[in-house]
């Protein structure tokens, strides 16, 4: 009885956690004008909009440079272009295309090197509005020191603020929230280990500095 119970408390925590995710990313969009920072990163997806919306924020002169990680291998420059309708000289001086990356923790992994590369101190995140929550945990996960500005878009992949009313809506927003939370909690463990290492680490140098008692 007692295990039912608690089934029934895990279940029911899991679905307020789902409405409050489900509400977050509704009422993320539309996005507020991001400050300017000194670089973009739009994540690619299944929809174009998430690149249209970084390269307009470029051409906006909200930062000097931007990456679009993510890109499909087979494709070429010209082709990213015209996708994402970028115009002119800005497109051929200031834009990066990154290839490696075939998942979000990939997104990151390319876009922490390519900011190190570029000693970027700040990053405005392009993503579609159910990605941005899990993506930005990735990105400070990879780059800790890094100022983080979310930009999410709404995207026809799914409807956040009808996600009930369609199954395929509400199996893709349920995945995201499931995959938000094991990437979630793996943060909070690796937070938890650390500070334990940190006081373990404290407490032996302390140790290692207290003076031997008189004979």
């Amino acid at each position: 009885m007692r295990a039912l119970a608690a089934l029934a408390l895990v279940f029911a925590l899991w679905i307020a956690g789902l409405l409050a995710f489900a509400a977050r990313v509704a009422g993320s969009t539309p996005a507020a004008e991001p400050p300017t920072a000194d670089a973009i990163v739009a994540l690619t997806g299944a929809s174009s909009v998430r690149i249209e919306a970084a390269t307009q924020l470029l051409e906006e002169g909200k930062a000097r440079r931007l990456l679009i990680s993510g890109v499909n291998p087979q494709a070429r420059r010209s082709e990213v272009k015209y996708v994402a309708r970028g115009v002119g000289r800005i497109w051929d001086c200031c834009v990066d295309l990154g290839f490696r990356a075939e998942n979000t923790r990939g997104n990151a992994v390319e876009t922490a090197r390519w900011v190190e590369f570029h000693n970027y101190k700040s990053l405005i995140v392009v993503t579609a509005d159910y990605h941005i929550p899990r993506a930005i945990l990735e990105l400070k996960s990879t780059m800790p020191g890094v100022e983080l500005h979310p930009y999410p878009v709404v995207t026809d992949t799914v409807n956040a603020r009808r996600w009930w009313a369609k199954p395929e809506d509400s199996r893709r927003l349920i995945v995201e929230y499931s995959k938000y939370l094991t990437i979630l909690g793996r943060e909070i463990a690796r937070s938890v280990v650390n500070s334990f290492h940190r006081d373990a680490q404290s407490q032996q140098r302390a140790e290692q500095t207290r003076p031997e008692p008189a004979t």
